[in-house]
């Protein structure tokens, strides 16, 4: 996990980092605990001009 968004609405979602080394993916998730769901929101290859190597750390 990248960044956890527990205030985001309607459920708290979440940042998460998968894929590759060579083919990094982000993807942000979102939680219905009622309803026992893993809704996926979005999925981006992360930007070099935003990301560090890692892929797990912004640049400022």
């Amino acid at each position: 996990m990248i960044e956890d968004y527990p205030d985001d609405h309607p459920y708290p979602s979440c940042l998460l980092l998968g894929g590759s080394p060579e083919n990094p993916l982000h993807v942000v998730i979102a939680l219905d605990d009622d309803e026992h769901r893993c809704i996926v929101v979005t999925a981006y290859r992360p930007s070099p001009d935003q990301w560090h190597l890692d892929n797990k750390t912004r640049k400022p």
